[in-house]
């Protein structure tokens, strides 16, 4: 909701700016799918490869959001709508900093998703789906939360008692119910690649 007793002030280093003297375009790359899809192992693979070409990034994990940002936050439906929503805004901020920001976050629901894709907007905003079953990633379960939601510990979890929203139209999918780490990192490190013009240690945004 916006404020009408606030206003914006102009920065006098612009986004643009910042984009120059980092030499590459900011963007944000939102990585969606259930719990055990892989979502934070292939975020933080790629934010490394893209180190050593000497982008600017950083990672949003769901889970440590959680940890601060959203800490007073349940994980009932109006609750996970509104993390998205700090963990949009926030990435927001970062991009305008110049950084390309990887946000790992189960986010289900189509709406949330799109908010933040209207908040980013479509140039710069970037859906990528870990597509993965149920069955697979339950059986994963490497954190252990699948079981304590069957048992009942865990209420309102994504896959079990509340419903995942397929993406409908994501700018890329990535199979890592079959692929390795390394395959699905590479496929995702290739597609920024050709989407933002990354070549060694410099990155040019690409005409449209």
């Amino acid at each position: 909701m916006k404020n009408h007793n606030t206003f914006s002030v102009s920065a006098n280093v612009s986004r643009n700016m910042r984009e120059k003297q980092n030499k590459h375009k900011s963007a944000v790359i939102w990585i969606t799918g259930l719990s055990g899809s892989g979502k934070s192992t292939i975020a933080h693979k790629v934010e490394e490869e893209l180190h050593k070409l000497g982008a600017s990034t950083f990672v949003f994990d769901g889970d440590n959001i959680r940890q601060g940002l959203s800490s007073d936050l349940t994980f009932s439906d109006n609750d996970r709508g509104e993390h998205i929503r700090r963990m949009g805004e926030a990435a927001k901020l970062m991009m305008q900093a110049g950084v390309i920001v990887l946000v790992a976050a189960i986010s289900p629901f189509k709406k949330g998703r799109d908010f933040v894709r209207n908040l980013i907007s479509e140039r710069d905003f970037f859906e990528i789906y870990c597509r993965a079953s149920l069955e697979v990633c339950e059986s994963r379960d490497t954190k252990g939360l699948y079981k304590r939601a069957r048992s009942g510990e865990i209420k309102n979890y994504t896959g079990v008692d509340s419903v995942y929203e397929i993406p409908n139209n994501p700018s890329l999918v990535i199979d890592t119910e079959n692929e390795t780490v390394e395959e699905s990192s590479y496929k995702l490190l290739n597609f920024l690649k050709t989407r933002l013009s990354i070549k060694d240690n410099v990155i040019i945004e690409k005409n449209d």
